[in-house]
């Protein structure tokens, strides 16, 4: 992955420092830009593809002595969100990441280090109130209705590159913390979701695995696809997240991706997962994703996805989901959320009649954001409010009506 020219990519994707529409990456010859600025279009998260107009760099660009290069992001993100209904909860608390990649080209190929971290493991491990969002555990609990913090190592990977021929590389990924080829760019890495200051409930049908301890992922790539295959560890971190799990090779996965155009990227992507939840011991997992990503390199970016997810034994379960992002000028970002997943985990009790219950839920969330360049920082203030379509047989437990708002400012460095 070549994360020297990584635009959006971990660090919030905060553009308040960038005019869009003074800038038409429709006439940008792509065929002739430097394979160290522009590698085959644009990169997402681990090894994952973006649309070739998310590759503007935003990095503070360090030179390292010859061709050799250090690039670094950063962003502290306060947040304060109130959950209303009988299961709802408020709390204030900071999002934080920083991002480091060195990247030194030799002949006939490229060598890049990446690593990504966060103080998010200061949280309590039960995290932030997200009502229907599900996955993982803390205190010796299910979360449900909570997003669990990231780890304070989300990222400690290298990847080598070798040309094969114009425009084509063959390439090998890896290391202790990673994020193996298995769906789209996780949510903190695309444009689409960059000012949304929540995870989305469908999070563990799309992009859990973007924190694995253990991947090793091979592939080819050129300018308008990419083929890919990991083998990883399929358990999901647990609630002690300061430290390094012991990795281990237990599962595997492909992806493919295609890019018509700057404008589009295309993936599909499978996976079987060896127990991968806690809360679900002996239960493996085999997951398909799709998803249509598009950025027409100005002031319009947004997603849509598929995910199933069959546990074995188990029920397949199902989730959609739909992101856009809209730089209306400067200054100004609205910004939305879609979504509707199938998820039996709402009742982790096994006393309660509506334990292992599949209940179908919508989520409908908007948000706008007002930026700010402060020289080599950009600040973002905003908010969201959200909004959820759920059977009658959940409003014993969530109230006839529960909302959800969020209260925000994002400050980053070097995006």
């Amino acid at each position: 992955m070549d994360h020297s020219q990584m635009d959006h990519a971990a660090m919030g994707h905060d553009m308040a420092a960038m005019d869009h529409a003074a800038m038409d990456h429709a006439a940008m010859d792509h065929a002739t830009m430097d394979h160290a600025t522009m590698a085959h279009g644009g990169e997402g998260s681990g090894t994952s593809r973006l649309p070739a107009n998310e590759t503007m760099n935003h990095g503070a660009m360090i030179g390292l002595g010859g061709e050799t290069t250090l690039m670094v992001h950063g962003y502290a993100w306060g947040v304060y969100t109130d959950q209303t209904g009988p299961r709802g909860d408020e709390k204030v608390y900071v999002q934080s990441m920083a991002m480091a990649t060195v990247t030194t080209p030799f002949e006939g190929g490229k060598f890049t280090a990446q690593t990504m971290l966060s103080l998010e493991p200061a949280m309590r491990h039960d995290g932030y109130p997200n009502l229907f969002a599900t996955g993982e555990v803390a205190y010796g609990q299910p979360l449900v209705d909570r997003q669990h913090p990231h780890d304070l190592f989300m990222e400690l990977s290298a990847r080598v590159d070798l040309d094969l021929a114009p425009d084509v590389t063959a390439f090998v990924y890896g290391g202790p913390v990673g994020e193996p080829a298995l769906g789209p760019s996780a949510f903190m890495h695309r444009a689409s979701a960059r000012y949304n200051p929540e995870a989305p409930i469908t999070h563990h049908w799309f992009d859990s695995t973007h924190i694995t301890y253990g991947v090793v992922t091979g592939g080819i790539a050129a300018k308008s696809f990419q083929l890919e295959a990991s083998a990883f560890r399929g358990r999901e971190p647990d609630e002690h997240r300061w430290n390094i799990e012991t990795p281990k090779l237990d599962s595997w996965s492909v992806r493919a991706s295609f890019a018509p155009s700057p404008a589009y990227l295309l993936q599909a992507s499978y996976g079987h997962l060896k127990e991968p939840e806690e809360q679900h011991p002996g239960e493996d997992e085999n997951r398909f994703t799709a998803s249509a990503h598009f950025n027409d390199g100005k002031e319009l970016s947004a997603m849509a996805a598929f995910s199933s997810k069959n546990r074995q034994p188990g029920e397949t379960l199902t989730a959609w989901l739909g992101e856009v992002n809209w730089d209306i000028d400067r200054h100004h970002t609205l910004f939305g959320r879609v979504e509707n997943v199938a998820n039996d985990e709402l009742f982790p009790d096994h006393l309660d009649p509506l334990h292992d219950r599949k209940f179908r839920v919508s989520k409908f969330q908007a948000g706008y954001a007002y930026r700010l360049p402060l020289g080599p920082a950009n600040l973002a203030l905003g908010g969201t409010i959200a909004a959820f379509a759920k059977p009658n047989a959940l409003d014993a437990a969530y109230g006839s009506n529960p909302m959800g708002y969020t209260l925000f400012a994002k400050l980053s460095f070097g995006d």
